[in-house]
């Protein structure tokens, strides 16, 4: 039919023609959401963008791939029922619980608190001589400082529980009356001391009832300067040292006594007397070793204190 009209016209029919056929795919292309045109067997199913199921991108013709569905950059985790009740529990827990009090900072015992402890009064004897003789040669010998001792400070009311309490010794006093150690007399004259077996000795004082112990203060013999060796003292909770014993000072570096080697250094007796720490270890014994001394085989003691408190 087309062949029958002129150029002119067939020119006009062609571009109707293919008029036509751009508008009939234009409305393929605007066709509803969800429509579909099936051309043959091997035709795609079209799906509008706004119908694309979650979850799914398109590949190729024809094939479908699973996405991982993301909420900004991470992938959401499902909470488990499980782990939901377990954080529940644990609440319910923490809410049971009763709140745990802790101990204001002030508050402490009276061995750390120490700040109402006051200086303790030890009376000294007069002082014979001063400084350490050039001739003396020991080992491990405490260097003197020519200066008054400082003051040492205790709870109140500490206060010399030896004072004429009872001593023993493992042997008979060669010379004086073991009273002599606890009668308050600290003087360096006849009369004053006692001189003990030689070499291996020891002297045990009993307190008559349990004291935190603070201080000890020895004097064994301060008319001429000496050194006693092995000077171990001990405290316990019976007169056979069996039940809590324990050594507050030990200056046998050899072990030459058998209690142990000691790590304190040897010193030089004076007026002073040796401080020897207690700690406020409890106790009703406190006994004191000695193996002779710088100047003869002998032991002495002029006089002991034990500075303590009463255990309530």
């Amino acid at each position: 039919m087309i062949k029958n009209y002129g150029p002119f016209m067939k020119v006009v029919v062609y571009l109707s023609l293919a008029l036509a056929l751009v508008t009939v795919a234009s409305c393929a292309k605007k066709a509803p959401s969800g429509s579909s045109a099936t051309e043959d067997s091997n035709s795609l199913s079209t799906v509008a963008p706004s119908e694309e199921p979650e979850g799914v991108i398109l590949t190729e013709p024809g094939q479908v791939a699973e996405i991982e569905v993301t909420v900004g950059t991470e992938a959401q985790t499902p909470v488990s029922e499980e782990s939901e009740e377990t954080v529940v529990a644990r609440s319910q827990n923490a809410q049971d619980e009763e709140p745990v009090s802790e101990a204001p900072a002030n508050e402490s015992s009276d061995t750390n608190d120490k700040s109402d402890w006051v200086p303790i009064k030890i009376d000294l004897p007069k002082a014979i001589f001063v400084g350490t003789p050039e001739d003396l040669v020991v080992d491990n010998l405490e260097k003197a400082t020519n200066k008054a001792r400082p003051p040492f400070l205790a709870p109140p009311g500490t206060e010399n529980v030896a004072l004429h309490k009872p001593v023993t010794s493992g042997h008979e006093p060669i010379w004086g009356d073991l009273k002599y150690i606890t009668d308050g007399d600290k003087e360096a004259v006849e009369g004053s001391f006692v001189q003990l077996a030689p070499f291996k000795e020891y002297i045990t004082i009993d307190l008559e009832k349990e004291y935190n112990i603070w201080a000890i203060v020895v004097w064994h013999y301060h008319l001429q300067p000496r050194v006693y060796f092995d000077v171990i003292v001990q405290v316990a909770d019976d007169p056979d040292f069996l039940t809590n014993v324990k050594t507050l000072f030990n200056n046998d570096n050899d072990n030459s006594y058998g209690l142990g080697i000691g790590k304190d250094k040897n010193y030089l007796d004076n007026n002073e007397g040796k401080l020897i720490e207690g700690k406020g270890v409890k106790a009703r014994y406190v006994r004191l070793h000695s193996n002779k001394n710088s100047s003869d085989d002998m032991n002495h003691y002029i006089e002991v204190s034990v500075y303590g408190t009463p255990v309530e």
